[in-house]
């Protein structure tokens, strides 16, 4: 775990952070599912970002590692099980474990280690001792990414790092490995980093290159609840800021409790059904964004999200919730044109998802899917197809007998009587077919909204239908 000093402040915990749904659940995932790169965190100032991201190393799970390697390698025993859960393998460690047999094994935290935004490049890769170097001979002093390995790289205001740095962690990001040459001496460790990034898009974009390797974004935004952010007011003046509240003792079991949920949840991830696969593929093809990344990060996330909930299976909420986080910062619009709303682009592929699966729990809140409006409107003895417009028993339907319709086909019989075929021409787009029932139109009498000529048969509008 990253070393806060003796005169920095204690992290909140994660339970502590009022509200931010999103941006928990994506930042637990990243703890589930090794497999996810990592995650981008977008929002306007003083919204929890980097509280969150310190707080996230509490709930990671200790690790094996060779007690004297600087690099935090796992022991040979370990490695079978850890390529199985998705983590380290013996191929990602350096050559001296590789070539030990029986090395000293130790525990440790997960690390969390900030990147600032002015170290420099021999401060972030490492550095090779020149006088050592020329006489044939290496001495490796380990960087940021060394110490990294297996664990999260933070980088606070990520839009703002030097080119120089961004081109290290793409290095080291596509490789999984550091390699530092000098003097015609090389020297290369594992470097199997999880990458996390704060940014105000208020102060300049993220390159391209960069964006794409965080699977995962996250929009971040403050509250406008008043009771929100008085509590925030409270924990932070009264807790965060050495007042007389102790947040992590307050919230200690809250926190045990989240960091058994993430080990359980990293111990039975479940599959993806073909048919989400599919899904899947498709979705992301239609959003238009470059390469497979963005497949491989839905899938991952789903499975991450199923396994949080505690659920055997992946539901369509799952994939719709992965697909929202993935297509965030990749997809692409043209220059004054409106930026496309990955949300929208889900909806299309994921129609169900927008309604709950019909189990407790598909959303991480219990949802459960909502009785139909023809049951409501059964209360009354009113049969109209539109609850909410029969439901007082006042106006009729769009399938009843009522005054307006005998009105109308009166004056229908009326017209047609007289001969009047002008009349006829001109009524004739509001007048059914002779030998047919009259539809009534809105025009007819006092109908509410069951004769909204945007309201579907089975009762709800248009709007309601895309939601």
């Amino acid at each position: 775990m990253v070393d806060l000093g003796t005169n920095k402040k204690v992290s909140t915990p994660l339970p502590a952070v009022v509200g931010q749904t999103d941006l928990k659940r994506v930042l637990l995932a990243l703890a589930v599912e090794p497999g996810l790169s990592g995650a981008l965190l977008r929002g306007e100032k003083g919204t929890a970002k980097s509280t969150s991201v310190r707080a996230l190393a509490d709930l990671l799970p200790e690790q094996a590692v060779v007690a004297d390697c600087p690099y935090g390698c796992p022991p040979p025993d370990a490695t079978e099980a850890a390529a199985e859960t998705g983590g380290a393998a013996a191929a990602e460690r350096c050559a001296d474990c590789r070539d030990r047999e029986d090395p000293p094994v130790a525990t440790r935290p997960a690390p969390l280690v900030t990147l600032p935004l002015g170290a420099t490049r021999d401060r972030v890769v490492g550095t090779l001792s020149v006088a050592d170097a020329l006489d044939g001979e290496a001495e490796f002093d380990p960087g940021l990414l060394a110490r990294a390995n297996r664990g999260i790289l933070y980088v606070d205001e990520v839009n703002l790092l030097p080119d120089h740095l961004v081109d290290v962690l793409l290095d080291a990001a596509a490789a999984g490995t550091n390699r530092v040459e000098r003097d015609g001496v090389s020297v290369a460790h594992p470097a199997d980093f999880t990458l996390v990034g704060t940014m105000n898009p208020e102060e300049g974009e993220l390159r391209p290159q960069l964006r794409d390797r965080f699977d995962l974004c996250v929009d971040v935004a403050s509250s406008d609840e008043i009771d929100e952010r008085v509590e925030i007011l409270d924990r932070v003046v009264d807790g965060a800021d050495g007042g007389d509240r102790d947040l992590r003792a307050e919230f200690a079991s809250e926190t045990a409790a989240l960091r058994e949920r993430v080990r359980d949840a990293r111990d039975r991830r479940p599959a993806i059904p073909e048919e989400f696969k599919r899904d899947i593929a498709e979705c992301c093809r239609d959003a238009g964004v470059d390469g497979h990344r963005a497949d491989f990060a839905v899938a991952r996330a789903a499975r991450a999200f199923a396994a949080l909930d505690g659920r055997p299976k992946v539901l369509e909420s799952d994939v719709a919730a992965a697909a929202e986080h993935a297509l965030a910062h990749r997809l692409r619009s043209a220059p004054f044109d409106e930026a496309t709303d990955p949300e929208a682009i889900v909806d299309e592929h994921f129609d169900d998802a927008a309604e709950g699966d019909g189990e407790p729990g598909s959303d991480g809140e219990g949802r459960e899917a909502e009785a139909p409006d023809a049951d409501e409107s059964d209360g009354d003895g009113n049969a109209g197809a539109d609850g909410e417009a029969d439901g007082d028993g006042e106006g009729p339907g769009a399938g009843d007998e009522g005054a307006p319709a005998d009105r109308d086909g009166g004056d229908g019989e009326r017209d047609g009587a007289d001969g009047g075929g002008e009349d006829r021409d001109r009524d004739g787009a509001d007048r059914a077919p002779a030998d047919g029932p009259r539809d009534p139109g809105p025009r007819d009498g006092d109908a509410g909204d069951a004769d909204d000529p945007d309201r579907s048969p089975g009762g709800a509008t248009a709007a309601d239908s895309d939601d």
